[in-house]
């Protein structure tokens, strides 16, 4: 299942899109680390990329890179609007049921755009065009990166990436002590 959607993502991805990156309500480790890093990735690789939240992580991850550029809809929900309606792709990362983005989901779910899951948590609901889903794995930064292998991105890592996937993976993962630490 993951090379076929690694197939149709690259599709996707093929010529400068306008992106919208999504975490969940209240942007843990994992939420922001899978969206700063996918954003970085998604820069280098020539695409116009915004994190919209629908609030702010909490203050002792606001040190994460790019974490100074994220817009957040309760402060400025005229532009995250204006970006949902105008992204050709919207990727939902660290969550797998729209209810999980609060007043977002309705624009999300009435955009245009593909929408692309990647998540590590059980029983996504059907809203994505392509689900990127594996409830075995640590975290979703952990998928990401297989993500970024398949598609040859991890060229172009860097430590700015690599520092953001680290936190997702570190903060999930209970510090590398949980069961499905691989």
């Amino acid at each position: 299942m993951r090379n076929k959607n690694i197939v149709i993502l690259k599709e996707l991805l093929d010529g400068e899109k306008n992106i919208v990156i999504i975490p969940h309500t209240s942007p843990d480790g994992d939420a922001l680390g899978s969206c700063l890093a996918l954003q970085h990735i998604l820069n280098e690789t020539g695409h116009k990329t915004n994190v919209i939240s629908p609030n702010e992580p909490p203050y002792f991850l606001k040190w994460t890179p790019g974490c100074n550029k994220i817009i957040y809809y309760d402060k400025d929900k005229n532009l995250c609007l204006n970006k949902i309606k105008n992204a050709d792709i919207i990727f939902t990362l660290d969550f797998n049921d729209l209810s999980r983005i609060g007043e977002m989901d309705d624009p999300v779910n009435s955009s245009k755009a593909s929408i692309v899951m990647i998540d590590h948590h059980q029983n996504p609901k059907n809203y994505a065009d392509v689900v990127f889903s594996d409830p075995n794995i640590g975290s979703t930064c952990e998928l990401l990166y297989e993500i970024i292998v398949q598609l040859g991105y991890d060229k172009i890592l860097n430590t700015i990436t690599s520092t953001c996937l680290y936190l997702g993976i570190m903060t999930d993962t209970g510090s590398f002590q949980y069961s499905n630490v691989t």
